[in-house]
């Protein structure tokens, strides 16, 4: 059994994690293992889909693993993206990486699974295909293939506009409600927050603040400070509970607020040092954007909000910074891709989440007040208390 994903930081806070459970564990029953043998081991049954994809590439032969567990399925690049990927590597390759990957399970004689783990409203890059571009492979190619799907597959967040009807109908497909998993395990103190922010980034207020009286015991507050922000992540934290900053890769004009969201993170140093590490995500120094935290998450976090994602008269403005200024996003999956990073940004919290809203200054015309102002009175408008 193999674990895959494309998310690299996910691989290497979990790898990372382990390996070093390895250790302790030894030392605990008095015996020494390296570390980099730790990394080892770990590695045999956690890897980057990208590497695997490479090891297996002209094999011949099926792979070793007959168990492949995909996390964030709906990541895995399309036909063409992934050939851009392949034709760098010098390989021709006129495949999605779904396709290649399922073709080379089926070099196993007599059986094997793919388990696919999809999350709805998570594609944040170009060529991230969604899970209908699977469904597709099992449709026109792999039809000796079994194949078992959550009863809410049809739902527009997961099919993309592709129609599933197919695949539905045939009789090697079998449909069943176990397969969805209908509560958060991430926010293990709220069922519906997962729910109320899809309401906020919907623009639904009436239905968010239906959700947001049944949020108990998780608090989600507003402030225009940073500092106060972090004092009350600060404040909140028990123990080795886990804090942060996070924000969406291109919010450039964060930066005056001390926000950089081009400094480099190193994930596994961010989500695993001690408080007493600068690189750690306690020093509230380093951002973490949606590339790093996507997959993985904190107790309490703050979440930074720039002027790219405004709310004005009751509409979503979509903008991105190029240069020195603003511009609007026009192309349908660019907006898409925005509304899912702040998706993936607000829900990495366990037990509890602030958003810090500028104020913006009136002298500096790419941060506005007025940028910043409809977002903060919409949270407001949605149920989130004021800090």
């Amino acid at each position: 059994t193999v674990f895959l994903s494309g998310n690299g930081p996910l691989v290497e806070v979990l790898s990372e994690a382990l390996a070093r459970d390895k250790v302790a564990s030894a030392r605990a029953r008095g015996e020494t293992y390296k570390v980099d043998n730790a990394r080892r081991e770990v590695r045999k049954f956690i890897q980057n889909i990208r590497h695997f994809i490479d090891d297996n590439l002209h094999n011949t032969k099926a792979p070793f693993e007959k168990v492949v567990i995909f996390d964030e399925a709906q990541r895995a690049w399309n036909q063409k993206k992934f050939q851009t990927k392949m034709k760098a590597k010098g390989h021709d390759i006129e495949m999605s990486q779904p396709d290649l990957l399922i073709s080379k399970l089926d070099q196993h004689e007599d059986w094997c699974v793919i388990v696919c783990l999809v999350g709805g409203g998570q594609e944040i890059n170009l060529g991230e295909s969604g899970v209908s571009t699977w469904i597709e492979s099992m449709d026109s190619k792999y039809r000796d293939w079994k194949v078992y799907m959550s009863d809410q597959i049809k739902n527009p967040e997961y099919s993309w506009g592709y129609s599933f009807d197919q695949i539905l109908s045939s009789p090697r497909t079998t449909i069943t409600k176990d397969l969805h998993l209908s509560v958060s395990l991430r926010s293990f103190r709220s069922e519906n927050l997962s729910n109320y922010i899809n309401e906020i980034i919907a623009g639904n207020i009436l239905k968010a603040l239906e959700l947001r009286e049944t949020i108990s015991d998780y608090p989600i507050y507003v402030t225009r400070s940073l500092s106060s922000a972090k004092a009350w992540l600060k404040d909140q934290a028990r123990g080795s509970e886990r804090y942060g900053l996070v924000a969406e890769a291109n919010a450039m004009r964060l930066k005056p607020d001390g926000i950089f969201v081009k400094s480099e993170v190193k994930p596994a140093n961010w989500f695993l040092a001690d408080k007493d590490d600068v690189r750690s995500s306690y020093y509230l120094e380093d951002v973490a954007t949606e590339y790093e935290v996507q997959g993985l998450e904190l107790d309490w976090v703050c979440a930074c909000w720039d002027a790219s994602l405004r709310r004005v008269d009751d509409e979503w403005e979509l903008y991105k910074f190029v240069g020195t200024k603003f511009l609007k996003r026009s192309q349908e999956h660019q907006r898409k891709y925005l509304l899912n990073a702040y998706r993936v940004l607000l829900t990495r919290a366990r037990q509890g989440l602030i958003i810090f809203v500028p104020r913006g200054d009136i002298r500096d015309k790419t941060r506005d007040p007025k940028f910043y102002d409809g977002t903060y009175e919409y949270l407001i408008n949605c149920g989130f208390d004021e800090l």
